[in-house]
């Protein structure tokens, strides 16, 4: 797809100013709204989506047998609000030990999955097995894969149409480099890998995306609550523009890099804002349910 630009402000390297495009297509990627003057579709909730706040923690590569027991434990003590969905995602050896310890409080989520049944693919865990043990989600594009594996926004689209098609709920990853957003590429960059996303998917029931800026991963640097909710506006245009404006309304678009139990709760006032993909602060039971726990900022906020 072509990109066409237009006028806008200079956002926090989101995207530079550049002069106006007359006659841009409807499906192009201008006239971007920056900032959100909606009202909360609910009138408890600051939401723009019409769904529950959603959590997840993605515990990555780490974790034992015995620090996860502990972590299980700490989380099925946990005190959480009722109006939010929790998933966490362990590493593969440990999924059927998680489902079948955890509370049903909380839904287990895979980090990856193959993109068709399976059969003589060493390594890969198919949708199909995913299923047998009890997951209801996985994680894919997020940047670990992207940048380190080498996924492609193709590759990573086939894996969403399939697991989607046999009933796995989709956290889809989006999100720049450091190098891109000072390019001022963010929107192209985002908006790029949400339409791989969009080519294929079979409907967009069962998907959240995560918007998790590549440069505040692990980094302890994290993207200020306006410089998140721009994005999240953005895309949201974006689907309304592109796909419809009940898809715009009902997809979460949450956000993710280094957030924590103090980052939180500013965090999840921004209107856009729909949660949280949590990575190492997941690893931890109290700070985990602090951050499931800040969808009270957005309730305060409404």
């Amino acid at each position: 797809m072509e990109m066409v630009a237009t006028s806008c402000p200079h956002f926090s390297g989101l995207r530079r100013s550049c002069p106006a495009v007359h006659n841009a297509p409807s499906h192009s990627f201008a006239q971007l709204r920056l900032s959100s003057s909606r009202k909360p579709c609910r009138p408890v909730v600051a939401m723009a989506a019409s769904g529950k706040f959603f959590v997840g923690g993605n515990w990555k590569c780490n974790g034992t047998k015995d620090s996860i027991t502990k972590l299980v434990a700490d989380l099925n003590s946990a005190k959480l609000e009722s109006d939010v969905d929790v998933v966490v995602s362990p590493p593969f050896v440990y999924l059927d030990m998680v489902s079948s310890s955890l509370t049903d409080r909380i839904e287990v989520s895979a980090q990856n999955s193959w993109i068709g049944k399976g059969g003589a693919f060493t390594g890969e865990i198919s949708v199909e097995q995913l299923k047998d043990i009890g997951c209801k989600w996985v994680i894919l594009g997020h940047s670990e894969r992207r940048h380190i594996i080498g996924e492609d926004d193709q590759f990573i689209g086939k894996k969403a149409a399939y697991a989607l098609n046999e009933g796995l709920g989709v956290i889809a990853c989006i999100g720049e480099l450091l190098e891109e957003r000072e390019a001022g590429k963010t929107f192209d960059v985002c908006f790029q890998q949400v339409k791989a996303f969009a080519d294929v998917v079979p409907s967009w029931d069962n998907v959240v995306i995560a918007y998790e800026p590549v440069w505040a991963i692990g980094t302890g640097k994290v993207a200020t609550p306006q410089q998140a909710q721009e994005v999240h506006v953005a895309v949201r245009d974006w689907l309304k523009k592109n796909i419809s404006e009940e898809v715009a309304s009902k997809t979460r678009i949450i956000y993710g890099g280094s957030v924590n139990g103090s980052n939180c709760g500013e965090l999840a006032k921004q209107e856009d804002i729909d949660g949280f993909l949590v990575g190492g602060a997941s690893l931890k039971g109290p700070e985990f349910a602090t951050i499931v726990n800040s969808v009270t900022a957005k309730k305060v906020a409404a």
